[in-house]
Order: structure tokens, then C-alpha cells, then sequence
């Protein structure tokens, strides 16, 4: 259950952290599509621009709301790793701790994410740090291909066919944010890569859900699997697969759920771009005041002409 219930938070975490970056990102370069340029972060309302960061009342008490949440999360999800990493795994050789290093290697990059999170909130309220977006999007870029490594090498060692399948594709999503990240680095222009960014995250945070409830909830788990009764703690690789052909058919349907999952996002992704496309195109027409006629333009002409001085005339 402890398993379960973290993969709900980390994947409500990262899916309202995606789904923020897609909104404020799309309202940002529809709002002005020649200047715009990806930001690492966005303040709190979107609304709320750089200048306001010194300004008294709840908007700016909140600009970094969604900097505080980041940090929040990350100090939960480091926590949880280290109080696993102590436990030793029974199930591969004995009692001997195999997950472990797996689990600080987790804990590693979520420090890392952290520190990035400190900076970004440096940058933004002080002076201290006046780091370029540029090159908080190569950090990134470097932290999500260390997550990508962390997770091909978690597949690599499970014992549960199953779970590496998972493991596996959250390594692929990582490597796909990690080169998003550094084409933001080099352009930061590019809007594309900038959703796509927000999409990988959200994707990434539906797959956390989906491992969960493929490992730990006896109704999602594929027909020729199960869970180990004498494992009572679900770590990794409690789920088996009795045969190969059992194997194979888990592994299969897992790749269609996760094309469902894309297909949701991208979904997800044209709904908001076109829901604020429309919204922001209702408030420029609104915002438009109405155009002198002509014939209010010739009636101002005739009521204010402007008569020449006559001198050296004589009544």
C-alpha cells in the first residue's frame, strides 16, 4: 500500500507540474509570438509578470507557489527513497540489500532536481544567483539523462519482467526530456520543444500512476501474473510472471497502454492550446476600441477648420 500511494503522489506531482508548464507556456507565446521564449519557471497566477515579484498582496506572496510545491515534493519523494533503500531486498539473493543502490542513485538526482529548484528561487527573488534560462534548461537537460541512466539500470537488474518493462519506458521518457531540454538550451524560441517538454512530464507522470497500479493492484496486473504473497513491503520485483508466453502478453499489453497515455496527452495538449487560442483571441478582439467612421472623421474635419489670420484688410 506504501508503494501504491507513493506512485499516486509522484504522479499527481508531476502531472499538475506538466500540465502548468503546457497552460502557462502556450498562453505566453499566444499572447506574443514573436518574443516569446521558454522559461525554466513560471510565476504564480501566469498572469503576474517579472515586474511584479516586489509587489505587495497575494500576487506576489504566490509568484513562486509552484517553486515551493517543486521543493515540497522533491524533499517527500528524497525521504521515501532513503527509508527504502534501508530495507533489504528478499527477494534477490537472500536478504542482501540489491535495491538499494538503486534506490541512492534515486536519491542522487532527486538532490540534484532540488538544488536546481533552489536556484531557480534564488534567481527569481534575490539577487544571489543570476543564473540564464539557458543554462538552467542544460541542467536539466543533464539531470534528466542521469534519471535516464537510473532507470535503464533498474531495468537492467530486475528480477520481475514485468517492472523492467516499466522501468524501461520511464527511462525512454527521461532520455526524451533530457534532449528536449537541451534544444531549449540552444533555442529557446522554439515553442515546439517547449511542449513537448510539458507533455513528456505529463506522460511521465501517468506512467508513474500506471507502474503502480500494474505492481501493486491486483486488478491491473496482467492475466499470468501476480504478486509474491510473502512480500509484504512491494519491492521491486514482487511482481512475477509464472510463464513466458504469460510474459509476453504483460509486456505487449504494456506497450498499448502507454500508446493510450500518449495519445491522452497529445489530447490533452491540442484541448489547451485550442481552449486558450480562443480564449485570448476574445479578449484582444474585446479589448479593441471601436475605429473613427469616415463620416466622423469628415464631420471633426469641417466642425474644427482652422481659419487663416487676415491682415491689412479694411472694413
Amino acid at each position: 500500500m506504501a508503494a501504491l500511494l507513493y506512485h499516486i503522489f509522484s504522479s499527481s506531482a508531476l502531472v499538475s507540474l506538466g500540465l502548468y508548464h503546457l497552460i502557462c507556456t502556450t498562453r505566453n507565446y499566444l499572447k506574443s509570438p514573436h518574443t516569446y521564449s521558454a522559461k525554466p519557471f513560471h510565476p504564480f497566477p501566469p498572469s503576474s509578470s517579472s515586474s511584479s515579484s516586489s509587489s505587495s498582496g497575494n500576487g506576489g506572496r504566490l509568484r513562486h507557489l509552484q517553486l515551493y510545491l517543486l521543493i515540497i515534493c522533491l524533499l517527500i519523494a528524497m525521504t521515501h527513497q532513503l527509508i527504502i533503500s534501508v530495507d533489504a531486498d528478499p527477494l534477490l539473493k537472500g536478504r542482501t540489500p540489491v535495491h538499494r543502490f538503486n534506490s541512492l542513485q534515486s536519491v542522487a538526482v532527486l538532490f540534484l532536481f532540488f538544488l536546481i529548484s533552489i536556484s531557480l528561487l534564488l534567481t527569481d527573488s534575490s539577487s544571489l544567483l543570476p543564473f540564464p534560462s539557458d543554462l538552467f534548461f542544460a541542467l536539466a537537460s543533464a539531470f534528466f539523462f542521469l534519471q535516464y541512466n537510473v532507470s535503464s539500470s533498474a531495468a537492467s537488474v530486475q528480477t520481475s519482467d514485468l517492472q523492467a518493462k516499466c522501468d524501461s519506458v520511464s527511462a525512454g521518457i527521461s532520455a526524451l526530456a533530457s534532449l528536449l531540454c537541451l534544444v531549449l538550451a540552444c533555442q529557446s524560441r522554439l515553442f515546439v520543444a517547449d511542449i513537448g517538454l510539458a507533455a513528456a512530464i505529463c506522460l511521465q507522470g501517468l506512467w508513474v500512476l500506471q507502474t503502480g497500479l500494474s505492481l501493486y493492484v491486483d486488478a491491473f496486473i496482467p492475466d499470468g501474473c501476480h504478486r509474491l504473497l510473502d512480500v509484504v513491503n512491494g519491492v521491486e520485483g514482487s511482481t512475477q510472471c509464472d510463464l513466458e508466453e504469460s510474459k509476453f502478453r504483460a509486456v505487449a499489453l504494456l506497450d498499448l497502454v502507454f500508446l493510450v497515455h500518449v495519445m491522452f496527452v497529445l489530447l490533452i495538449v491540442m484541448i489547451t492550446y485550442a481552449g486558450l487560442a480562443k480564449n485570448i483571441s476574445i479578449r484582444r478582439l474585446g479589448s479593441y476600441e471601436a475605429l473613427p467612421t469616415a463620416a466622423a472623421v469628415s464631420e471633426n474635419n469641417h466642425s474644427h477648420i482652422q481659419m487663416k489670420a487676415m491682415t491689412g484688410t479694411q472694413a
